[in-house]
């Protein structure tokens, strides 16, 4: 996926689209929640931009200076858009809404904002479904909740989160519009653009998180240390296999060194042999698998036998 982000390229065009209608709404009906929706779109616009520049830059070859390639650059980028734009978008959607409670205007006819966040919701739903197919394809026969945090793409998992946001973002600004034209009062617009801001903010947290999971060195999916131990353990050249260990270098780069003691009575050139076996099989179990180091433990390092 990080090689073709489909999702990235959806969501910029519908993003950048979006804004732009938002702010002309806004301008036009003193929303002060359309207003903040703008914001919003406008950042998830930049948010693209960015991940796009993550992805080239991680599609570089390796070099002297950096030998494992630099595919973990991504994940630099997809932190710098937790921290600065979401963090940018949520403070400033949280300033217009406190802003305008303490200078409330009055709206004009909000059909505008209706029509608008109608054509956001539809766009941005379907964004929202493109990053949705994406997640799933990466990892079948699992729930939502659980292919997004098993994800190591950001150009799937931080879409997808954006989206989410938008679609929750629209219903929040909706229901501030509606209230306070049903009751005159303005304070649920701008109290409608202070719960975009906090949704935002909660949002980037969370993408915080897991871009800090991924920088310092995350493991691989738990089955697949499983499967690697599995294949090493299965070789007849191999009397005992330890958990290996893995690192995700990139969305689509796994490193993996695992550790296993040879049976008594190998030469030298069968313990090369056997090592270059494990070593395709894991590759070919596992295409992630960029590079996999086999190391021959010491024989005090066997299994117990069985009793």
């Amino acid at each position: 996926m990080a090689d073709r982000p489909i999702a990235v390229y959806g969501a910029f065009v519908a993003n950048l689209a979006i804004a732009i209608v938002k702010f002309v709404a806004a301008a036009v009906t003193g929303s002060s929640a359309m207003l903040s929706e703008g914001i919003h779109s406008l950042v998830d616009t930049g948010n693209q931009v960015l991940l796009l520049v993550g992805v080239k830059r991680g599609q570089r070859p390796a070099d002297a200076g950096h030998p494992f390639g630099h595919s973990s650059e991504l994940y630099v980028w997809a932190l710098l858009v937790a921290v600065a734009l979401f963090g940018i978008g949520g403070g400033l959607a949280f300033y217009e809404g406190v802003s305008h409670l303490q200078h409330p205007n009055e709206m004009t006819d909000p059909t505008w904002n209706y029509a608008v966040l109608g054509f956001a919701f539809l766009f941005d739903g379907g964004s929202w479904l493109l990053a949705l197919r994406e997640l799933r394809r990466d990892h079948p026969g699992v729930g939502v909740w659980e292919a997004f945090r098993k994800s190591s793409d950001p150009a799937v998992y931080t879409v997808l989160a954006e989206d989410t946001a938008d679609l929750v973002g629209i219903l929040l600004a909706a229901g501030g519009i509606a209230l306070g034209h049903a009751t005159g009062n303005p304070m649920w617009d701008g109290l409608a653009s202070i719960a975009i801001g906090l949704l935002l903010a909660g949002i980037s947290l969370s993408l915080v998180a897991t871009g800090r999971s991924l920088l310092t060195g995350r493991a691989a999916a738990p089955e697949v240390v499983a499967s690697v131990r599995q294949i090493a353990q299965a070789d007849p050249a191999v009397a005992h296999a330890d958990v290996p260990l893995t690192m995700q270098m990139g969305p689509d780069d796994v490193l993996v060194n695992v550790e296993v003691v040879f049976r008594d009575g190998l030469s030298a050139p069968e313990v090369a042999e056997a090592s270059v076996r494990i070593e395709a099989a894991v590759r070919e179990a596992h295409p992630a698998v960029s590079r996999v180091f086999t190391e021959a433990a010491p024989p005090d390092r066997r299994a117990p036998a069985a009793p």
